[in-house]
C-alpha cells in the first residue's frame, strides 16, 4: 500500500516540476528528495 501510495507522490512530484509549478514555488527540493530515496532501490536492484 505504502508502495502505490510513494509512486502516485513520485508521479505528481514530476508532474509539477514539469510544468514549472515546483520552480514558481521553490520546492524543487521535493523533487531531489524524491530521487534520493529512489536511489537506493535502484542500486539494491
Amino acid at each position: 500500500m505504502l508502495f502505490g501510495l510513494y509512486y502516485v507522490f513520485a508521479i505528481v512530484v514530476l508532474v509539477l516540476h514539469f510544468t514549472g509549478y515546483l520552480a514558481r514555488r521553490n520546492l524543487d527540493w521535493l523533487l531531489y528528495a524524491v530521487a534520493l530515496t529512489v536511489f537506493p532501490a535502484v542500486l539494491y536492484l
